[in-house]
C-alpha cells in the first residue's frame, strides 16, 4: 500500500479507482433491484379485464432477442478480439450454455402449469424455497462452504419472501383477492414446487459455474447463452401457441417489460460472472420492496404489517451475511 501511495500521488488515483468500482457496483445492484421489482407491477398495468392479453412465451422470446442483440453489439464494439482467442468458439466453450437455456425454458413452462395445482399465495410462499435450493447447489457445485450464520441469513430471506405474500391489501376495508383466496395445494403441485425450485437453483449455479470457468469475455459468453435462449424459447412458443398472432395484446407497457427484463438479465449475468448467486438472491429479495412500493403507488393498495416485518428481516439478513467473517 505504501508503494502504491509513493508512486500514485499518495494513493489518490487508486482511491478514485476504488470509488468508481464501488459506484459501478452500486449502480448495477440498484438497477437490478429496480428492473426485477418492476416486473409484476408492469404486468398489472398490461392487464385487460383482469387478464394478461399477450402471450408470455412471445415476450420471453423477445427478451432473449433483446439480450442477444445488446450482447452482439457490445462484443463487436468492445470485445471483437475475443473471437480470435484460441478455442473461443469451440464446442467445449459453446455447448455448456445450452444447459441453462434449456432449464430456464422448462421452468418458464412449469410455472404456468403449477398455477392449476395451487393458489397464488401458496405458490408465492413456497417458491421461496428457490433460495435454499440455490444456496445448496452453490455449496455443492462451486464448493463454497457457508457458515451457519450465513445459512441463517438465507433462511431469513425465505421468511421475508413468505411475508411478502401478505404485504398488501386492496382498497380500504377490502382484502386483495389473491390474499383472500382459499389456500390449497395438490400432491402434484407439491412435487412441481420441489422440481421448480431445484431447477431454478441448479440453472442459476450452473450458469455461474459456466461463466467463471472459461477465460472468455462476458459479452461472448452472453452471446452463446442468449443464442440458445432464443432458439429454445422460439421452439417452445411455436409449440404452445400454434396459429396465434405473435404480437397480439402488445402495448407500450409490454415494450417496457421487454426492455426492463432484458436489462435485468444482462445485469444478472454480470453479477454471476464477477460476484456470485448469493448476491443475486439478495437482489431478488430487495426487489420485493420495489414491487410493493410500486403496487401501492400504481394500484392504490395498502401496506400490511407483514411488509415491515419483511423489510426488517431483509435488513437483518444482509447484516448477518455480509458482516460474517
Amino acid at each position: 500500500m505504501d508503494a502504491v501511495e509513493d508512486s500514485d500521488t499518495f494513493g489518490l488515483s487508486s482511491a478514485k479507482a476504488q470509488m468508481r468500482g464501488r459506484f459501478g457496483w452500486g449502480l448495477v445492484l440498484l438497477l437490478s433491484v429496480l428492473a426485477y421489482g418492476s416486473h409484476a407491477p408492469l404486468i398489472g398495468l398490461c392487464k385487460v379485464d383482469g387478464k394478461v392479453p399477450f402471450s408470455s412465451s412471445s415476450v420471453v422470446v423477445l427478451v432473449e432477442l433483446a439480450k442477444l442483440f445488446v450482447s452482439a453489439v457490445l462484443l463487436l464494439t468492445r470485445d471483437r478480439s475475443s473471437f480470435s482467442s484460441r478455442g473461443a468458439t469451440s464446442a467445449r466453450s459453446v455447448l455448456p450454455f445450452a444447459v441453462p437455456a434449456s432449464l430456464y425454458a422448462i421452468n418458464n413452462n412449469l410455472v404456468v402449469h403449477m398455477q392449476h395445482h395451487m393458489d397464488p399465495v401458496t405458490f408465492q410462499v413456497l417458491s421461496n424455497l428457490k433460495i435454499a435450493a440455490t444456496a445448496t447447489f452453490y455449496s455443492l457445485l462451486l464448493r463454497q462452504r457457508l457458515p451457519m450464520l450465513k445459512w441463517l441469513a438465507l433462511f431469513l430471506l425465505m421468511v421475508a419472501g413468505a411475508c411478502h405474500a401478505g404485504a398488501l391489501r386492496g382498497h380500504p376495508g377490502e382484502v386483495e383477492p389473491a390474499v383472500n383466496t382459499h389456500l390449497y395445494i395438490t400432491p402434484w403441485g407439491a412435487v412441481a414446487v420441489i422440481v421448480y425450485c431445484s431447477i431454478s437453483g441448479l440453472s442459476a449455479v450452473y450458469t455461474e459455474r459456466a461463466l467463471k470457468s472459461q477465460p472468455l469475455s462476458l459479452n461472448l459468453q452472453n452471446l452463446f447463452l442468449y443464442t440458445f435462449g432464443v432458439a429454445v424459447n422460439s421452439i417452445v412458443h411455436a409449440a404452445s401457441t400454434a396459429g396465434s398472432n405473435f404480437f397480439e395484446g402488445y402495448s407500450a407497457w409490454v415494450v417496457l417489460i421487454i426492455a426492463t427484463q432484458a436489462l435485468n438479465g444482462l445485469l444478472m449475468s454480470f453479477v454471476m460472472k464477477y460476484n456470485n448467486n448469493i448476491t443475486r438472491l439478495f437482489i431478488i429479495s430487495c426487489s420485493m420492496l420495489v414491487n410493493v412500493t410500486l403496487s401501492v403507488l400504481l394500484f392504490n393498495l395498502q401496506l400490511t404489517p407483514l411488509f415491515f416485518v419483511a423489510v426488517g428481516l431483509i435488513c437483518i439478513a444482509i447484516h448477518l451475511y455480509y458482516r460474517v467473517r
